[in-house]
């Protein structure tokens, strides 16, 4: 049974009055500082996830390269049913910053015939890398990792503060229980 509360009066845990118990003040302290590590956590994961992601991200683009391909076979042709723009994966052949050939499978229009030149994206090393993001592209998706880890890691104390501050309730409502049961059968008779 939730105990009756009446009007919410601001930090009434932290003023002086006879009737607050030691119970309160813990709780008045508690939830300080769970909403301090909640939204201090939470803003500061927040803010290194995005930059170590930003950083991640203008590192990829920075050791990645564009380099001429040239197709090795045919590309698929489009189906009877399928749009004529439609992308396919095909073998294409490109030489590595230190000399060597290198091939491998590269996307490329539905019927591009071969020898055909294509760009790929490599690494320092040659290897084929996927494209990479954008400069807003990269700050969006790093805003987005940013907010979903600040927000898992606001979520541990907020639930921690929660969690502790229905003990203290319980346990509050436990002790008006037993305080009720000393003193009920003397209310009646005091009635009578």
């Amino acid at each position: 049974m939730a105990a009756f509360r009446g009007p919410e009066v601001w930090l009434w845990r932290w003023r002086r009055n006879p009737l607050r118990r030691r119970s309160d003040v813990l709780e008045a302290w508690i939830m300080l500082v769970a909403w301090a590590f909640t939204v201090l956590g939470g803003a500061v994961t927040g803010l290194v996830t995005v930059r170590a992601v930003e950083d991640t991200l203008a590192r990829e683009r920075a050791e990645t390269r564009t380099v001429p391909a040239r197709l090795i076979e045919d590309a698929p042709d489009a189906g009877a049913g399928e749009p004529a723009g439609r992308v396919v994966w095909t073998k294409a052949r490109w030489t590595a910053p230190d000399g060597t050939p290198r091939s491998g499978r590269v996307r490329v229009s539905a019927g591009t015939s071969a020898d055909t030149p294509v760009l790929v994206w490599t690494d320092a090393d040659g290897r084929l890398v996927t494209r990479p993001t954008t400069v807003a592209v990269a700050r969006l998706r790093a805003c987005l990792i940013g907010v979903f880890a600040g927000a898992g890691v606001a979520a541990v104390p907020f639930a921690a503060g929660g969690v502790l501050r229905g003990r203290l309730e319980r346990r509050r409502v436990d002790r008006w229980d037993e305080e009720w049961e000393r003193i009920g059968p003397l209310w009646g008779r005091m009635t009578s």
